[in-house]
């Protein structure tokens, strides 16, 4: 692929997708980004990532719990306490709609300043239209994903299992909400792999096959 491209990397939490991802890039020699949003919120707003993730995955609007979490002082504090800089940086009015338009702003960004691979946030989505573009998504069986998360995470079973319900339920709530589609559709992908029985970089070795490396 001699021409500009992206490639927008779709995963199940524990599949492997990320580590896909990165390798994927390296070998491209092109950035690889993996949630420059929310990691850029949690620098300015003090939050976790687990806890940008978990408001996103609500199906309503979630600026009292943010708020809350952010600042946990009564509105009308909030409102007369005009010389701070921190609430001057807040916007009453956000809404999850304000995220997601943010993520469609940069990673658009990302996406005209050169080839990148891009892991999540809709990208498969977001990015329609462009030119060579290829979506790609990374699934595989729940009993490899809760294993893989185990060992990665150093985590119990039952934890495993209760990360993997929340994240796939707020990822699944977010997309259908924004795009109108199931992120588990294949008509929305170029290439779908299953982890269950081959490694990251044979995954990798199969997708620079069908970009012609």
């Amino acid at each position: 692929m001699k021409e500009p491209f992206v490639i927008t990397i779709s995963r199940e939490v524990g599949s492997g997708g990320r580590t896909i991802g990165r390798k994927l890039a390296e070998k491209l020699g092109v950035r690889f980004s993996d949630k420059e949003l929310v990691d850029e919120l949690q620098k300015k707003l003090n939050l976790t990532v687990d806890s940008i993730e978990e408001l996103k995955g609500k199906k309503k609007r979630w600026l009292d719990d943010f708020i809350q979490m952010v600042a946990p002082v009564p509105m009308s504090g909030m409102l007369v306490d005009g010389d701070s800089d921190y609430i001057s940086e807040y916007n009453l009015s956000l809404s999850v709609n304000d995220v997601f338009e943010a993520e469609r702003e940069i990673l658009n960004g990302i996406a005209d300043e050169g080839s990148c691979v891009i892991a999540g946030r809709s990208g498969f989505f977001v990015l329609k239209g462009r030119p060579n573009k290829v979506d790609i998504l990374i699934t595989a069986s729940r009993d490899k994903r809760i294993a893989r998360i185990m060992e990665k995470q150093n985590l119990s079973r039952q934890k495993a299992e209760e990360v993997i319900d929340s994240v796939d339920k707020a990822r699944d709530n977010y997309v259908k909400r924004y795009t109108g589609q199931s992120r588990y559709d294949a008509r929305n992908y170029h290439i779908v792999l299953n982890m269950d029985y081959i490694t990251e970089d044979q995954a990798v070795a199969m997708i620079l096959s069908y970009l012609g490396k």
